[in-house]
């Protein structure tokens, strides 16, 4: 635990690096467009018109605004899902800066997260004005989007770590973490209700964290009901336990990335 503590401390002192990089990283993603931070809100609008023709029309969910339903677990899957890929690769890519810089290399998944999740708050007011067009009346309940938010960012950034690390050794996860996260993404009800799943594989969603999360994501601000409290303790305590063994198993991996990269 001290040398965890210790690890948090270097990291709160170079959180103006971190803060330059995210800035950095931001810059060269909209450099050229026209429409800048505003990309980070069409691309999962446009995956969510796709999905809307394909499970309204073709598998005909029977299912009241499903347009709404799907854009409040699409919009945080999409954080978490980027998040997660562009970390896997972050150390790798920037192997010169650990090496010659000498910057602790958890430095580099916590900026693919920081961007990500830069780009969700910004299309936070847009997915508001969005659902509210498609008739949705938010509830007192809104207030506690920054608790998800916050748990996201400790399940995201955990993913992260352990990805980015392991990465380094097994260059094979470059190429498994992008079919791994689809193969999650449908096994978690983003783009459809928890009651369409088979009673026999109910056991899927029960051992998935984030179908806990993107379901309180659209308990929130689709159904206007706040989720069970209970339900918010567990995913707060499951996300502190995985932040604490992610961090420890980084730090077990971190005397080895020099070699490695």
């Amino acid at each position: 635990m001290t040398s965890l503590v210790k690890e948090w401390k270097t990291l709160w002192q170079l959180r103006t690096v971190v803060q330059v990089l995210i800035s950095r990283e931001l810059k060269v993603r909209y450099r050229g467009t026209v429409l800048g931070f505003l990309w980070s809100f069409l691309n999962p609008l446009i995956f969510a018109v796709v999905y809307v023709l394909v499970f309204s029309y073709f598998l005909r969910i029977n299912m009241d605004n499903y347009a709404a339903f799907l854009l409040c677990g699409l919009l945080p899957w999409n954080c978490f899902g980027a998040s997660v890929s562009d970390s896997s690769r972050s150390i790798l890519d920037n192997g010169s800066l650990v090496k010659k810089a000498a910057l602790p290399a958890e430095i580099f998944p916590l900026v693919s997260v920081g961007t990500n999740l830069t780009h969700f708050l910004l299309s936070v007011p847009v997915l508001f004005c969005l659902l509210i067009i498609l008739g949705i009346r938010f509830s007192m309940v809104i207030f506690l989007l920054p608790l998800l938010v916050l748990i996201q960012v400790l399940i995201t950034t955990s993913v992260a770590l352990v990805c980015s690390s392991f990465a380094v050794r097994f260059r094979d996860l470059l190429h498994l973490v992008p079919n791994f996260l689809l193969v999650w993404f449908f096994l978690t009800p983003v783009a459809y209700p928890e009651d369409m799943v088979p009673s026999a594989m109910q056991w899927l969603l029960w051992v998935n964290p984030m179908a806990y999360l993107i379901g309180a994501y659209q308990d929130i601000l689709f159904r206007g009901h706040a989720p069970a409290f209970s339900l918010l303790f567990i995913l707060l305590a499951f996300a502190a336990a995985i932040s604490i063994t992610a961090h420890r198993l980084f730090v077990w991996r971190q005397d080895n990335l020099l070699e490695e990269l």
